[in-house]
């Protein structure tokens, strides 16, 4: 299902829809030495688009929560969040991997891409006749019997998006992200209207179904409409093989941290009903949401980069870290900010049926803090081609990660969100060690800057969430009051702390490398990366 909906997808590969971002990077790096430069000017002007696109897609998605949330019911949102999370496994059946590996293959034929797009639509309509038939045990899984209607209703969006797949591989492959954000941007704005439009008609949750359908036909209209390329009849004796393999392998890493994503989701709506389960997603898309666009083009910027770095450790390790650190820097401000003013902000913003998400949103905000500090563990697998590693740490850590969120379900829908969190922060350090055995990471590196981030910040938000509740009592002015204290708190650790003050110097340099270019980031790494080949050296001798 579309990733935009009310749960949010965060798996490994990607969250912008079917073809997962980190996939056109690994095609530019396919290209060869010869046309680096080239390409890396694309890549920096592709990512550079993408940054815009997903800016005005949150600002749209944060408009939609914040509209939509004042016109329905949470229990309009939990009938909808319980579908997505049970059928939307799905949406990985019905791209296969076959996308990634479309825009990966150094080479692709006009018949190869004919027989995917066949594939991909093919497995959409097995998918959509499967989900049509399944909606009754959906429904009584859930003890609900509108949800059946939803679920043959959202059934239509496998084919659609099964006919967009190789179209969107293509924009992709050919670097066309500034055409592919417009059209996310397009239809995700086009299904925000109907929806709000539907919603002040008084048609509840099924102004939301509406949102979701509109969104998928009209970005399935706008890919093939750009593309102007009507595949022909699937081909016999076409090399697919290649595509098949790499695809199954991808699938089955997205489907075991699908599961563990959305597990939660299942639990709470089949425990604690829709109503439940509405004020749960809430808190979830709060989290999910400036993840998933801080993660898209940190794989944009990020990848191009390490591929090329693969062969010089020290200006990888270099790398990695100080990747860690500016993308959990950045989050850790938003969430050090959210979660310290979740009380008196999210009832003022979305209203007061929506205070029941405080409380879970600030469990998972802890949660959010380590997933974010995780992407790095993702970027090392990827840039290392090391699939099949990635595959076995999965399925090592992920059904822990599931045991968790079911068993804290017995102390209800907050022991539900603290399992969710608990598995999250166990997974970043089994991930930084996994890597640092199999592929001579950085992981202590990573571990300790990570850690000392973690710290600054968490002591920031906890003195920002007491300091303004023990002074004033009024829900302005406890955020207003929130966000000065939260400033103060800031700028004294950073005087008082010198490691971490050069670790916001470093991330203050950064932003100002980037924009320089990618040589001017790369040459920025020279000092560390002595240091970093100094430390790998190490552990290679201690090894």
């Amino acid at each position: 299902m579309s990733t935009d909906g009310p749960v949010g997808t965060d798996g490994p590969v990607g969250t912008d829809g079917p073809v997962g971002t980190d996939a056109p990077i690994a095609a530019l790096g396919a290209d060869g030495p010869a046309s680096t430069d080239g390409l890396g000017r694309r890549a920096a002007r592709g990512a550079a688009a993408t940054l815009v696109g997903q800016a005005v897609r949150v600002m749209i998605q944060l408009g939609g929560l914040v509209v939509l949330g004042r016109i329905l019911d949470p229990k309009d949102y939990g009938i909808l969040a319980a579908v997505t999370a049970f059928i939307g496994v799905g949406d990985l059946l019905r791209d296969f991997g076959l996308s990634s590996a479309a825009v990966q293959a150094k080479t692709l034929t006009l018949a190869q891409r004919t027989n995917l797009f066949w594939l991909n639509t093919g497995i959409g309509v097995i998918l959509a006749v499967a989900t049509f038939c399944s909606a009754s045990p959906i429904a009584s899984f859930y003890h609900n019997p509108h949800i059946a209607g939803v679920v043959r209703s959202l059934a239509v969006i496998f084919i659609l998006d099964g006919m967009a797949t190789q179209y969107r591989a293509d924009m992709i492959r050919n670097l066309k992200f500034g055409r592919l954000a417009m059209v996310d941007i397009v239809a995700q704005g086009t299904g925000l209207i109907v929806g709000v439009v539907l919603g002040l008609a008084h048609y509840h949750y099924h102004a939301l179904v509406a949102q979701q359908l509109v969104q998928a036909a009209v970005a399935v209209l706008a890919v093939v409409g750009i593309a102007r390329w009507v595949p022909r009849l699937p081909r016999r004796h076409v090399p697919m093989r290649a595509f098949i393999g790499f695809g199954v392998n991808l699938m089955a890493t997205q489907l075991l941290t699908y599961f563990s994503r959305n597990v939660d989701s299942l639990t709470v709506g089949h425990r604690f009903g829709p109503r439940v389960l509405g004020i749960y997603n809430r808190a979830f898309q709060l989290l999910t949401l400036p993840l998933n666009q801080l993660n898209a083009p940190a794989l944009q910027v990020a990848l191009p980069i390490l591929s090329r770095l693969q062969d010089q450790p020290a200006k990888f390790a270099a790398f990695v870290v100080r990747g860690q650190l500016v993308l959990l820097n950045i989050s850790l401000v938003l969430f050090a900010g959210l979660g310290s003013q979740a009380r008196p902000l999210l009832p003022l913003v979305f209203g007061h049926q929506w205070s029941g998400s405080v409380p879970i949103f600030q469990i998972l905000a802890v949660g959010g803090i380590f997933q974010a500090a995780g992407f790095s563990v993702y970027w090392i697998f990827l840039s290392k081609g090391m699939t099949r590693s990635s595959l076995r740490y999965s399925l090592t850590i992920r059904p822990i990660a599931i045991a968790l969120i079911i068993g804290g379900s017995i102390w209800g829908v907050r022991g539900v969100a603290s399992g969710y969190a608990l598995g999250v922060i166990l997974a970043w350090p089994v991930g930084l060690w996994w890597v640092g055995r199999v592929a001579d990471a950085p992981a202590g590196q990573l571990l300790r800057s990570g850690l000392r981030s973690i710290l600054a910040y968490a002591t920031t938000a906890v003195v920002a969430a007491v300091v303004p509740r023990l002074l004033v009592h009024a829900a302005i002015a406890q955020a207003g009051l929130g966000i000065v204290v939260l400033v103060a708190t800031f700028a004294a650790i950073v005087a008082l702390w010198p490691a971490f003050r050069r670790d916001v110097q470093e991330v203050w340099a950064t932003a100002q490398l980037l924009r320089g270019g990618r040589a001017a980031v790369e040459a920025s790494l020279e000092p560390r990366g002595r240091a970093a080949q100094a430390g790998a050296s190490g552990r290679h001798r201690r090894n």
